[in-house]
């Protein structure tokens, strides 16, 4: 069955399956995840809809950053077109559900410049791997050949572990070729910039990304041949903004001027990501890396979805944080101005009972 989510469906086909999952508290789940007797994929907590001064900081991020998000995009999408492997024709394999609205502006823009272009959105999990059944579909499909995976930015590169490992014995066809915006962990094969900006729809979850939810993996939902599940968020249609999303990075004027990237600089990054991690792992005492969400987006969504001891801002003043602490004053998080090299905001999950 194709399923496009709320996209049109030339701009995506979702290889998810659309299934029925029971909600977890979110104090539970992070007992459960914490503790080691669940994993995170196995469980979703209720996406709730945004009240409305979060959804005015999110148009505010929007006007703000539309012009700059659609030259980022048109830098991808040159790159991408100057690769001998995806000159003529490109899959772009998104990792659902952030790097969606993602692949679907990189789509139309590389369907602009002549490119033979479709586009997938598979899950990856962390832990857990990339959904081979999805690649599995793809490679019948199209091939493995010029296959792109697309993402929104990298936190702190354990997703870019996972592609890598994921395809490491060879087995898929697939190079681990990652493609994402923004790199402020230096460890994508291609980004349009270093600096951890606000990707707005990073910060919307289901409604800017085609009504989807993150992706599920349990044994109840997903059998043998079955791709990753999702949950179809229907009910929250009369609030969808996915396809307005794509419209306004469209429409807006392209807004030039910020850093860009390179090896060297993603070089950079990766170390002082890694500087940064460990020294507040140190100060700190935190002995699971999984606590710490570096990033703009990450931070945001650690918000969202889990229970956050501290939310770290490198300044109060900057417009890109403004929603973040709007989220940590509702859920009376403490929030500290900090020095965080590369990064914007970090949120540090709170420790659950004796786990760690």
């Amino acid at each position: 069955m194709t399923f496009h989510g709320s996209y049109a469906p030339e701009d995506v086909t979702f290889l998810l399956k659309p299934a029925q999952v029971a909600l977890t508290d979110v104090a539970e789940k992070e007992a459960l995840i914490q503790s080691g007797a669940r994993h995170y994929s196995e469980m979703l907590s209720e996406e709730r809809l945004p009240d409305a001064r979060y959804l005015a900081l999110y148009e505010a991020a929007l006007g703000r950053n539309a012009g700059r998000l659609k030259v980022d995009i048109a830098a991808l999408a040159e790159a991408i077109s100057a690769r001998p492997e995806t000159a003529k024709s490109c899959t772009i394999v998104s990792l659902a559900r952030a790097g969606t609205p993602i692949g679907v502006l990189l789509r139309r823009a590389l369907a602009t410049r002549g490119v033979d272009v479709a586009h997938y959105s598979v899950s990856i999990i962390r832990g857990r791997g990339i959904d081979r059944i999805a690649l599995a579909h793809i490679a019948a499909a199209r091939g493995t050949q010029d296959a792109v995976f697309v993402d929104g930015w990298t936190g702190k590169g354990a997703i870019t572990q996972e592609l890598e490992a994921s395809l490491a014995d060879g087995s898929t066809g697939f190079a681990p070729f990652l493609a994402v915006v923004a790199d402020p962990a230096g460890c994508a094969s291609l980004a349009a910039t270093s600096e951890d900006y606000l990707i707005p729809s990073g910060i919307l979850g289901a409604i800017a990304s085609g009504l989807i939810s993150r992706s599920v993996l349990s044994e109840a939902l997903v059998g043998e041949g079955d791709f990753h599940a999702c949950r179809h968020l229907t009910e929250h249609a009369p609030h969808d903004r996915t396809r307005a999303f794509i419209a306004a990075i469209e429409a807006a004027a392209p807004q030039t001027g910020h850093p860009g990237w390179s090896p060297q600089a993603a070089a950079a990054s990766r170390a002082a990501s890694r500087t940064l991690v460990e020294s507040l792992m140190a100060e700190r005492a935190v002995n699971n890396v999984n606590r710490i969400k570096p990033g703009i987006a990450e931070a945001t969504r650690a918000v969202l979805r889990r229970l956050p001891e501290a939310v770290f801002v490198r300044d109060r003043g900057d417009a890109e944080v403004a929603h973040l602490l709007h989220l940590a004053a509702q859920s009376r998080v403490p929030v500290e101005q900090r020095e965080l090299g590369n990064y914007r905001a970090v949120t540090l999950i709170a420790k659950a009972g004796d786990a760690e």
